[in-house]
This record gives C-alpha cells, sequence and structure tokens, in this order.
C-alpha cells in the first residue's frame, strides 16, 4: 500500500481539470499518442462540447519514480457542476489526497470553494495548483495570495502549472506521491468497499466502482450490499485503465471495479458499502444517503406514436443514472407522457438532449417544478411534484416550500445588483465575506422555486461572467403558495399549471398570458387566455381572429348588404367557437421556460 496514491482533481467549471488529467495520462504512458484526443476522461458527446465533465469517471496510472521506484496513481475524476455535489462528495471519500485547480485568470469561484470544504471535511491533503500562468490576463501573484488566504498554506507550496502546454505538470506528479500519504486500511479484516460510481454495461449489467478500505476481494466472493441487502456473486474485478483490465484481486487501498452480476443500477447506489455475506464488517462505511430528485418536470412525445419509444428511452437512460427518476403522466392537453424528476436544470437538460440525439424523439418539456410539502385540513401531508396536482386552496392548511443556502462570489463591484437580483428572488440575506482581491462571498437563503429558472444565467449577465454560484439544499419552510391555472377558452390547460407565490402571482399571470399570446397561432375565431387562482381570473388577453373579407364582392350598393354578410360571418365565428380546439404549439413552451427573460 505504500506505492499507491488515490486522488482526485476538484476545480470550478472550465478551470482546466480535464485537461491536467489528459497531461497526467500522457506523462505516465497510459494513453498512447494514436489515441490521443482533448479530453480523454470526458467520453460523452455533450461533455466534450460544452466542455464540462457530466459524468465522474477514474483511471489508474502506472508513474515510475526515478528515485522512488514505482507507483500506481489512481485519479478519481469529479463532475464540476453543483448538480452532482454527492457524486463529488462520494469521490472524494475515497481519496486521500486532491488536486486544488484554480485558473490563474479568474481566481477561486464558488463550487471551488464548495468542493475544498468537502474535500477538508474528509481530511485530505490538498495541493494547490495555480493553471493557466501562460495566459495574457494571468494574475498569478493576486490567486496566490487568495490561495494562501484560504488554506493557510507557503506560497512556496503552491504549484504554477500550463496544464494546455505541460508546463509544470511533471512537479505535480511528484508532489501526488510526495505529499498525499498512501492509503490505510486491514487486508485481513472483513471486506469493506465504497461504491463511488457506477456505470451501466448492456452485457455484463451494472459494474460498481469501488475503493477497497478493507479486506479483500475475487473472484467467486460472495457481496452483500449494505443498503439493501441484496447478495451477488462476483463474476470478475479488476482496475480501470482506460478501459478496464482484469486483475486476480482488490485489497486494502486498492480502486477498481466488481461485475456482481447485478441487473440494475439502482441496486448498486453511489456511496453505498459492500461487504462479504459470510463474513460481514460490523459497520458500514459513513455518509450514505439517498439521492432524491430537486427539480421536476413533464416529458411528452411531439407526435402521440412514440409514447413506447419514449418510455423505453427512460428506461435503457435510467439504467446509467440512477439520479432519474420518472412515472407515467397523463395531461389533457398534451396526452400521454412521464413526470421526471432531476438533480437541477443542468441535470434536465443533459437528460433531455441525450434523449433527443440518442434515441431520435421530438419532446415537448413542461415548466419546471420542485417538490412542495402540503398539509390538507384532515391532516394528510402530500408531496406535490405537479402543478396539476395540487389540492384547491380551501382544502390546503399549510405549504411549505424548499429552501436552498447559496454562495455567490463576485467581485466587489457588482455587489448591487446582485442584491437586487437576489431580493427580487425573496431571497433572505445572511452574512458577507470580504475575500483576498476586492471580491465578496455572499450568503444567502432562497427557495429553490425562485433559483431553478434563470437565477444562474441572471447572475453571469449581471456580473459579466464573474459571479460564481454554489448551493445546498436545506429544508422546507412555510410560504403563501397557490396554483395559476392557465385557461384557454374557459379551459383549464393542466400542462401549463405552475405553483407561485402569492405576492408574485399578479405578476407572472401577466407575464405568462402575454408569452402565450406571443406563441399560440392565430384561429378563425377569438382564443382567450386568461390566468386564475381558484374561480378567480387575475389577467387576461385575447388572440385576435383571422378574418376572412366578405365585403370584396360589394362593389358599393345597399349597406344592408354588407351588414347581413357581417353579421353572418360573426355567427358562424361564434358557432365555431364553441366546437373549435385550439392547438398548443412546442414553441409555446419553449417561451414559458424563458418566461424570466423579460425580468
Amino acid at each position: 500500500m505504500d506505492h499507491i496514491r488515490n486522488f482526485c482533481i476538484i476545480a470550478h467549471i472550465d478551470h482546466g481539470k480535464s485537461t491536467l488529467a489528459d497531461r497526467l495520462l500522457e506523462l505516465t504512458g497510459t494513453i498512447a499518442l494514436l489515441q490521443y484526443r482533448d479530453q480523454v476522461l470526458d467520453d460523452m458527446d455533450l461533455e466534450q462540447e460544452r466542455g464540462i465533465t457530466i459524468k465522474a469517471h477514474a483511471v489508474a496510472m502506472v508513474y515510475n519514480h526515478p528515485d522512488l521506484g514505482r507507483f500506481a496513481l489512481n485519479l478519481i475524476d469529479t463532475p464540476g457542476h453543483v448538480d452532482f455535489s454527492y457524486e463529488v462528495s462520494r469521490s472524494l471519500a475515497a481519496c486521500e489526497g486532491a488536486l486544488l485547480v484554480v485558473d490563474a485568470s479568474q481566481g477561486i469561484q464558488a463550487q471551488t470553494l464548495s468542493n475544498l470544504y468537502l474535500a477538508l471535511e474528509h481530511d485530505l491533503q490538498i495541493i494547490p495548483v495555480i493553471n493557466k500562468i501562460d495566459l495574457p490576463s494571468a494574475q498569478v501573484e493576486e490567486t496566490i495570495a487568495q490561495i494562501v488566504d484560504l488554506i493557510g498554506c507557503k506560497p512556496e507550496e503552491i504549484l504554477k502549472i500550463s496544464a494546455k502546454h505541460g508546463q509544470g505538470v511533471n512537479e505535480v506528479l511528484d508532489a501526488i506521491i510526495l505529499r498525499i500519504p498512501p492509503p490505510s486500511g486491514n487486508p485481513d479484516a472483513p471486506l469493506r468497499a465504497l461504491i463511488f460510481d457506477s456505470i451501466f454495461d448492456m452485457y455484463r449489467g451494472a459494474v460498481p466502482y469501488v475503493r477497497i478500505f478493507d479486506g479483500s476481494i475475487e473472484k467467486g466472493t460472495r457481496l452483500r450490499f449494505m443498503s439493501n441487502n441484496k447478495e451477488y456473486d462476483t463474476e470478475e474485478v479488476g482496475v480501470l485503465r482506460l478501459e478496464r483490465k482484469i486483475s486476480e484481486r482488490l485489497s486494502a487501498g486498492d480502486v477498481g471495479y466488481i461485475i456482481p452480476g447485478c441487473k440494475m443500477i439502482r441496486e448498486t447506489r453511489v456511496g453505498d458499502t459492500i461487504t462479504e455475506a459470510l463474513n460481514p464488517a460490523a459497520a458500514a462505511l459513513p455518509g450514505f444517503k439517498l439521492i432524491k430528485p430537486m427539480v421536476f418536470a413533464g416529458l411528452y412525445p411531439t407526435d402521440s406514436d412514440d409514447y413506447t419509444n419514449l418510455r423505453d428511452s427512460l428506461d435503457k437512460l435510467a439504467l446509467n443514472d440512477a439520479a432519474f427518476t420518472w412515472e407515467p403522466e397523463t395531461s389533457m392537453a398534451l396526452g400521454f407522457g412521464f413526470r421526471c424528476g432531476f438533480l437541477g436544470m443542468l441535470h434536465m437538460e443533459v437528460v433531455q438532449e441525450r434523449l433527443e440525439r440518442e434515441y431520435n424523439l421530438s419532446l415537448i418539456t413542461t415548466l419546471p417544478s420542485v417538490e412542495y410539502r402540503v398539509t390538507k385540513e384532515n391532516g394528510e401531508v402530500l408531496l406535490i411534484d405537479n402543478p396539476a396536482k395540487m389540492p384547491s386552496l380551501s382544502r390546503q392548511t399549510l405549504v411549505e416550500e424548499p429552501f436552498i443556502k447559496t454562495e455567490i462570489i463576485t467581485p466587489s463591484e457588482y455587489i448591487g445588483p446582485i442584491m437586487n437580483l437576489a431580493q427580487e428572488r425573496r431571497a433572505i440575506f445572511k452574512t458577507t465575506d470580504y475575500l483576498e482581491g476586492q471580491r465578496v462571498n455572499l450568503h444567502y437563503e432562497i427557495p429553490l422555486a425562485e433559483a431553478i429558472y434563470d437565477f444562474y444565467d441572471r447572475l453571469k449577465s449581471i456580473s459579466r461572467g464573474y459571479a460564481s454560484l454554489d448551493y445546498e439544499f436545506m429544508g422546507f419552510r412555510e410560504a403563501n403558495m397557490a396554483r395559476l391555472d392557465i385557461m384557454l377558452n374557459g379551459e383549464a390547460v393542466d400542462a401549463l399549471s405552475v405553483i407561485v407565490h402569492t405576492d408574485k402571482a399578479f405578476e407572472w399571470g401577466q407575464r405568462l398570458t402575454r408569452k402565450l399570446k406571443e406563441s399560440i397561432p392565430r384561429q378563425l375565431f377569438d382564443v382567450a387566455i386568461q390566468a386564475a387562482i381558484g374561480s378567480k381570473v387575475i389577467a387576461r388577453t385575447n388572440v385576435k381572429a383571422l378574418r376572412k373579407n366578405v365585403l370584396a364582392k360589394c362593389y358599393g350598393g345597399d349597406i344592408t348588404r354588407k351588414r347581413k354578410l357581417l353579421e353572418k360571418q360573426r355567427e358562424g365565428k361564434r358557432r365555431m367557437k364553441q366546437i373549435g380546439a385550439v392547438e398548443i404549439p412546442q414553441e409555446a413552451f419553449l417561451a414559458l421556460l424563458r418566461v424570466d427573460d423579460e425580468r
């Protein structure tokens, strides 16, 4: 175990984490030049295009140190986005050290800070690294001062590199070996292995990636998953190069994969502890929790014939993503579809885009919602994730909405606009911390419903891209919430319903009706668009009817003839309005997703 090092890289989005991983793979000879491409560990098309890590990865490298000999380096890559913070925490729990990568031109950002605190909670050895020192806009000395102020290290302990050009990366490898402690554990104790990630193989089933803390595991070992007490026989064990490589056994300190013959990824939960069924460990490793979706939206096929294809596609996608949940639902306006749960808005965008790309589906996504806790008058407590299921005001006694605790790091010149934005979103101000170099850390408690739409985009816009955001779920708090229904010609459209705070209901009603008026095409009759809470209409607008010129054939003549033709047209439109149906195009739902653009 003295020659094993388990480490991860923590950084904000676009600070060079994946590029540094590429250089480490090159220098250790793990990847040949023929295999090379940018962002080797980001193997999904979406990850390549967006430049972010969505799915965590792990890879084992072998490095021959000129003085100390041969070392096994296990890099456990982590996602950078806040939606996937639980995966980050489990990856950190599998390591003894972490490279803290900071962009020299941007300094320390909110998610860097959040992941650093997670790493310190797990007692990891932190190696600070300043990246992109070759950029003309690099502020190396200011960044060194920020890191020293943050973690209390000496300036000479901070490594200065350019991951893109490979400058200084050899020093990073030496620091990993010299500064990060080897793993501890007892190879003779009962088996305890932490699942830090899990993937689905079409031919082998669920494949958990594990870090062995105690004991050892080999082919044929009878395993027990401690969170659900399911038992399986080990079919294969191995280490994680760029591909899976079979080995005889994994012992304490090792990182690798096991194939337990389990067909469902939901049974190999991230954070779970694996032990031997015949000689079980006394207690599981700490920190396991079930991941709960935070944001909910309806997914419907634009063509009803694609319903079966959508169901099969969701089934396949859920095999690879244990955090994604779905269940069938029916809408009067959109027909048959599915109510899906996501970790956040980025997770939702990724799932929708993967469904459309990988399975050739055309989808309508309803307005995202969060989960509310409603207490009815008879004492029954409901968890409501679909606005259409919200009980009427007369049948509820208490509504509670989820709150999140946020950290916003920004240059001090943008404090005023950001505070105005937070005030618009019903945020509760807590504290302000002044950081090194004219930067401020603002702490707020914000209703999750106010943050999911475009809060992050607006924050980036008003700070010219300099502000960064991190958040964590706090719990539920009482609030005056109500269901806002949208009615077309007096008929409520359940897919357009939304739960809003009563203070903002009028403002929301006006914006929704105005957006729909722009999106719904004109019919041969007037279409009334109304926003209502219960039986009370709070906003209304009309889509004017298309009108044929029935007087075109009248070249002068008696006025009574013209009146007769106009009256006949009016009567026809009145009858048509009684039987006509309004088609709601997909653009209307997309317009509602951007409803906050006017703020």
